[in-house]
């Protein structure tokens, strides 16, 4: 049996790495997503805010 100090990376250490990444771009995705409802939110309010126009003669 090997040192602690010289064993080879584990197959957890692979696996959590990898979990990790997909954490990261998972929330990268869902933060995207929730700043494009935002701005579709905000977009709307702008469109209903604004009287509408009446017809001209």
């Amino acid at each position: 049996m090997y040192p602690a100090g010289m064993t080879a990376p584990s197959k957890n250490d692979d696996r959590a790495e990898r979990l990790a990444a997909a954490l990261r771009e998972n929330l990268k995705r869902r933060k995207a997503q929730a700043r494009a409802q935002d701005r579709i939110r905000q977009d709307g309010a702008k469109t209903e805010a604004q009287p509408p126009k009446s017809p001209s003669k």
